[in-house]
């Protein structure tokens, strides 16, 4: 189990590291002189080739990767040229919090509701049931999220007021609050993964519940609720877990829209706001902090398969 639990770490490590690689590599590749922008229209050649010097951009590019990798890891991530702050407390404290807030009232919100869903929509398979939650499936992955927001703020936030339509508050400092402000953004963010969830859900459960242990275990006399949430759902874990690994890459994604629809201070909105300006420093760190939280968490999900399921532990 060790080295099996060690071969997994040695194997995200390097997944870790082609990332910042590729990442690094094709920034550098983008149109535009950021040298420039930090100069502003009128400069010399020679403050142009003095800074150059300065920032490291006249090596080759292996070197300043290597150089940038050792500095990111030291938490040296650069200094904004447009806001003048440091990169780390921009991104990592200031972005990042925000962003996990969101995508974890989103994950909440998708779990929460999408798997009592999909398992109603199982037990009660080609009722009313299950024709309105697989209505709600369809249609929670056909609206875009962007979309979606945009519809919550006209009628929630505009028609009725009953939510803000932007800003944030920290739920650390003000839980109810915090949570009020979340609310549209994270319905809006949770919809098309809620609507997965209950497809996952659904199709496992109903193929789980025509096992023979299924029928046995009702021949038992169990309980209703025990044959489904016990004897169906554990069989049902794998995949769902796998799924919510395997998304959470969208869920980030779609944090990029929700953020900016919401305005948001999240890493979403800042890589936007990056882009647009071309600090390709903060870019960086953007892709690198998603990277490592998508990969990270897939890391997460393979070393929770021996505990769900026993047969897939290593020997």
């Amino acid at each position: 189990m060790l080295r099996w639990t060690l071969a997994k770490i040695s194997q995200t490590a390097a997944v870790l590291l082609i990332v910042s690689a590729v990442s690094f590599s094709v920034l550098k590749l983008a149109p535009g002189d950021p040298v420039e922008l930090m100069l502003g229209e009128e400069y010399s050649k020679e403050s142009h080739q003095s800074l150059m010097v300065q920032l490291g951009l006249d090596r080759p590019l292996s070197e300043q990767y290597v150089d940038w990798l050792g500095r990111f890891m030291q938490g040296d991530w650069g200094t904004s040229f447009v806001s003048r702050t440091p990169i780390f407390q921009y991104a990592f404290v200031e972005a990042l919090p925000v962003t996990l807030v969101l995508a974890a009232a989103a994950l909440t919100l998708a779990i929460v509701i999408g798997i009592p869903l999909g398992v109603v929509s199982a037990v009660r398979k080609d009722t009313a049931w299950d024709i309105g939650a697989a209505a709600f499936s369809l249609t929670g992955s056909a609206f875009p999220s962007f979309y979606l927001g945009i519809l919550l703020i006209w009628g929630f936030g505009v028609a009725f007021n009953l939510f803000p339509t932007m800003g944030f508050v920290a739920p650390w400092k003000d839980f109810w609050d915090g949570m009020y402000h979340l609310a549209m953004p994270a319905v809006t963010l949770s919809t098309p993964f809620m609507a997965l969830i209950v497809r996952i859900t659904r199709a496992n459960l109903v193929e789980t519940l025509e096992q023979p242990y299924i029928a046995a275990a009702r021949a038992r006399g169990e309980p209703g609720w025990r044959v489904v949430w016990v004897h169906g759902m554990r069989n049902v874990l794998v995949p769902l877990v796998t799924i919510v690994g395997l998304q959470l890459g969208s869920l980030l994604h779609g944090a990029v829209l929700t953020e900016t629809v919401f305005s948001l201070p999240g890493v979403g909105r800042m890589i936007t706001d990056a882009v647009l300006g071309r600090e390709y420093l903060v870019v960086q760190a953007g892709v690198m902090m998603t990277g490592c939280l998508v990969i990270l968490t897939n890391l997460a999900v393979d070393l929770t398969y021996p505990f769900l399921d026993p047969r897939l532990r290593p020997r």
